[in-house]
């Protein structure tokens, strides 16, 4: 559905495709959703640098923003300000911009002229000195304050004091895949016949990979045609820093465990429409994360929105997400409440029916059609709020330049009686002798 909207240049400023991570993906998407709802409205991307060779971006990347060096960001301010742009919407994660907790981004949001909308990916409950120090700079300077749940709006009001009225909560964007049997898929991959369970993103040690692999041994016993899939690269930094220590420990742990026949890793970075085919194969997806303080998944988010039953650990995303009997949550680190619910689940259709409907049906609320048109009432909303202030500012600008150039006119009349006597008579003296001096010089 296309939508005209009042909002007619947008700058997005964030990491973008081909980068290999989550914002990259969700910028890319966020924009090309706005840009295919509103297409009047011009969309172009501003992207963040972590490599000094850059990317080989799409051509709606307008500049780019070399992530250490702050002058950079001053000279992408400068550019999307004479760019005419009506607003930007920034993608915020502590991670992706340069100096001390991404403190960098501030000399960009305080060169811009125009209103910002952040999207907040991370909202920490604990933030340290320079993380809260950058989350109340980026809440002081932005119109509008974007976040994915309402545990993240319950954050930002209880830790950080932000405007309640700032606020908008809106659900992680999605694509749009249809609810069919998993076996219209299966063929493509070659598991034909097999239950898959499905986990898939950048790989590394906080994803919690091990504790599936570990309750395999149990599934597997009463369920030997069960297949675990793992799709998805190593993290760039884990690589640049690590290696690939990591795989190489769980590729280890399936050996020792006697399931590599029943485990497939894919080790790479899929694009859009094949990791939508990858999760139409699945019939249950597994989210085994370590860290409770993950406010965002865009993986668990994709899944769930596709219908998937999902069993995952309770970090702050998935516990709102599958609540009320949308999924299945198990404590941390715990192979054997994996086994125990993914075997329950694979036992009782019925229930793995039921918990399938509701999650699509809540995930039609997520498609990035309807997020999209979220987006822009955000934006639309952050421009008034930004013409309503310029027009009260500009009026007690006015009033206060009238009152320091206006003339005073008093009479001399006037102005004698504001004198005292002895003044007032030297004047009238001055006055009377500098008539005199006229009429003889006219003469």
């Amino acid at each position: 559905m296309e939508t005209a909207s009042k909002v007619e240049r947008i700058a997005f400023v964030g990491n973008y495709l081909p980068r290999k991570c989550g914002i990259a993906t969700f910028t890319s998407d966020l924009l090309t959703a706005t840009a295919a709802r509103y297409p009047q409205t011009q969309c172009f991307a501003v992207a963040v640098n972590d490599v000094e060779e850059g990317y080989k971006y799409p051509d709606v990347v307008r500049f780019e923003i070399e992530e250490q060096d702050p002058s950079s960001y001053q000279r992408a301010a400068d550019l999307i300000n004479i760019s005419n742009v009506d607003l930007v919407s920034v993608q915020h994660e502590f991670g992706i911009f340069g100096g001390p907790a991404g403190s960098h981004l501030r000399v960009l949001l305080q060169g811009l002229k125009t209103p910002v909308v952040t999207t907040l990916h991370t909202v920490l409950r604990e933030p340290n000195f320079e993380q809260r120090r950058v989350m109340q700079g980026l809440i002081a300077r932005s119109a509008r304050l974007v976040v994915m749940t309402q545990r993240a709006r319950q954050m930002l009001l209880e830790v950080y004091q932000a405007p309640p009225a700032k606020i908008d909560v809106i659900p992680h964007g999605i694509p749009d895949i249809p609810l069919v049997d998993p076996d219209y898929y299966k063929d493509h991959f070659g598991v034909k016949g097999r239950t898959v369970l499905l986990t898939f993103g950048l790989l590394s040690p906080n994803k919690g990979i091990e504790h599936v692999l570990n309750a395999l041994p149990q599934i597997l016993a009463d369920f030997p045609d069960v297949i675990y899939v793992v799709v998805g690269a190593t993290h760039p930094h884990e690589l640049q820093g690590r290696g690939e220590g990591y795989r190489r420990s769980l590729e280890t742990l399936a050996r020792e465990n006697k399931v590599e026949k029943s485990v497939i890793f894919c080790n790479r970075f899929v694009e859009l429409e094949e990791l939508k085919d990858f999760i139409g194969a699945a019939d249950l997806y597994i989210t085994p994360y370590l860290n409770e303080a993950q406010i965002t998944s865009g993986a668990l988010a994709y899944a769930f929105g596709a219908g998937k039953p999902v069993v995952s650990t309770p970090y702050w995303h998935a516990a709102e997400l599958l609540a009320d009997q949308r999924g299945i949550l198990v404590p941390f680190g715990d192979s054997s409440a994996i086994a125990c619910e993914v075997a329950g689940l694979l036992r009782d259709s019925a229930r793995r029916l039921a918990i399938s409907k509701n999650a699509y049906t809540m995930g039609r609320e997520m498609v990035w059609n309807n997020v999209a048109s979220l987006y822009m009432s955000s934006f639309e909303q952050a421009c008034l709020q930004h013409a309503v202030l310029s027009r009260k500012m500009f009026a007690t600008k006015t009033r206060y330049q009238q009152q320091r150039v206006a003339p005073v006119r008093v009479s001399v009349s006037a102005a004698l009686r504001s004198l005292p006597n002895a003044r007032a008579a030297e004047f009238n003296n001055s006055l009377a002798l500098r008539k005199r001096e006229g009429s003889t010089a006219s003469g």
